[in-house]
């Protein structure tokens, strides 16, 4: 049985974050997780990255970030990073993650979270439709993007 829980990406945890391995063929659709944890660096208001915890290993990570200014729409609410490490996938920690999303979601009084990824065989899609996300439009380069209504 597990016992997830989350807390703030921090120097204790961001090695075995950035060590977290991905399936074969994950890859293609993934930038760096460093990319991912720069963010904080740059927006630090605004970004919200949490690290997946079961009992004391680190076995997952989700990014996200809540600018009610950002230029474009699906950046205002936007989750930018799940990942979760090969061997914990299929144990519901990714549904996890998505559930403290969409909370954080809620407490800030935003109505949806979108989610922008590639779609392709062994890529995030039929994850993120298993935990709710509807495709809403497309990118100019040609990505899904997706979003999930925050339900009060």
């Amino acid at each position: 049985m597990s016992e997830l829980r989350m807390v703030e990406l921090s120097a204790a945890t961001i090695v075995a974050v950035n060590n977290l391995s991905l399936k074969p063929g994950q890859e293609q659709f993934l930038a760096p997780v460093s990319y991912g944890i720069a963010a904080t660096v740059i927006n630090p208001q605004t970004s919200w990255q949490r690290v997946i915890l079961d009992r004391n290993e680190v076995v997952g990570f989700v990014s996200a970030n809540f600018d009610p200014e950002a230029p474009e729409e699906h950046f205002r609410s936007v989750l930018w990073r799940i990942n979760v490490d090969a061997d914990d996938q299929g144990r519901g920690v990714g549904r996890f993650a998505v559930e403290a999303l969409v909370d954080e979601a809620k407490a800030r009084g935003v109505d949806h979270v979108n989610v922008i990824y590639e779609a392709g065989e062994g890529g995030p899609e039929t994850f993120f439709h298993r935990v709710g996300f509807t495709p809403v439009g497309e990118t100019e380069y040609g990505e899904v993007i997706a979003e999930i209504r925050v339900t009060s």
